[in-house]
């Protein structure tokens, strides 16, 4: 029979200590329950809110990932074999199943989606045409909302995927946007490749200071990172601005999360509004963010680095490296 290689969760990692935390196995595949997809990986997406997964913390959006199970994460793949009416052998999917060469999913419960494959880079549905473009667009227009032209869109993490996304969004609803990434390379890519207004680099400057210098304060901030950078920005909101709360990079190592900005009171002083972005709430209601991601990609106005690893054996390198901003654009790992 059919074998398969996956990742499986032997204990919580510390820090970002995952080989002693996951091991790499081999196992029977099992045979097909009536409804169920199995699917042939092509690629594995790393995202960093998998990593609060992987950790005994009960006050996530999902619950930790039992010892003794297989990593999850998202998956592109081919349908290998299907029991489901819905998909049929050879179908391009993407969904949430393992981190492994082959996951048998649940179509409903695993978000299974058929994908377009007439595009010139079929890993963009992990990037600027996946999740992470779709939560930016979410994030701007239906939670923060309210964006109109010439106002003023900070965004941290800006050179991560769903950052990046985020502020050629931003750009392409004529709105003036900055971006905080941790190089001079980075900061290069966000003011000339994409064209932003601004890029502050929090490795090698005082972001506190150089947010204070953008005239008339920040309308809009998507946050990705949280911590000391969330602290710099909350001075230097505009009067009523709002906040959109995507990720909080800074504490998905610690096991009680992290302590609440030391700015809070800026809050108050300034009438801000803080939301929590997140994309599944809005895909239960039947939001559909692919067709506007899809028009601007096609018009050259949306674009994306993918950062590709190798090899399934290489996927805790690649993870590492995803939250450890050693990287630029979507994180991925092709399996061979």
């Amino acid at each position: 029979m059919s074998t398969r290689r996956h990742w499986r969760l032997d204990a919580r990692p510390e820090g970002h200590d995952y080989e002693a935390a996951l091991s790499l196995q081999e196992e029977t595949l099992p045979e097909l329950a009536e409804g169920q997809v199995r699917v042939a990986a092509q690629y594995l997406s790393m995202d960093a809110g998998v990593r609060v997964w992987m950790s005994a913390r009960e006050d996530g959006y999902s619950p930790p990932i039992p010892l003794g199970a297989t990593m999850q994460g998202q998956f592109i793949g081919r349908v290998e074999a299907s029991r489901s009416d819905a998909f049929e052998e050879g179908d391009l999917v993407r969904g949430f199943g393992d981190w492994a060469t082959h996951s048998t999913v649940d179509p409903a419960l695993s978000g299974l989606t058929k994908l377009d494959a007439d595009i010139d880079d079929v890993r963009q549905h992990f990037g600027v045409l996946g999740l992470n473009g779709m939560t930016a667009l979410c994030g701007l227009t239906d939670v923060i909302g309210g964006l109109e032209e010439g106002q003023t869109v900070l965004v941290s993490a800006a050179a991560g995927a769903t950052g990046g996304a985020a502020c050629q969004i931003a750009r392409n609803m004529g709105c003036k946007v900055y971006g905080i990434a941790g190089s001079p390379e980075k900061c290069e890519w966000l003011t000339g490749t994409l064209g932003l207004d601004g890029a502050i680099d929090y490795k090698r400057q005082n972001v506190a200071e150089e947010i204070a210098k953008i005239d008339g304060g920040i309308d809009v901030y998507f946050e990705n990172v949280g911590g000391p950078i969330l602290d710099a920005a909350l001075p230097n909101m505009a009067l009523g601005g709002r906040i959109g709360i995507c990720g909080l990079l800074s504490g998905y190592t610690s096991e009680s999360g992290e302590a609440g900005p030391a700015r809070f009171d800026q809050i108050l002083m300034k009438r801000l509004t803080v939301k929590g972005i997140f994309l599944p709430d809005y895909l239960a209601q039947g939001y559909d963010y692919y067709p506007q991601l899809r028009t601007w990609y096609d018009e050259g106005k949306l674009v994306g680095d993918i950062d590709e690893t190798r090899g399934i054996e290489n996927t805790l390198q690649a993870f590492r490296r995803m939250l450890t901003g050693d990287k630029s654009g979507k994180v991925i790992v092709a399996i061979d």
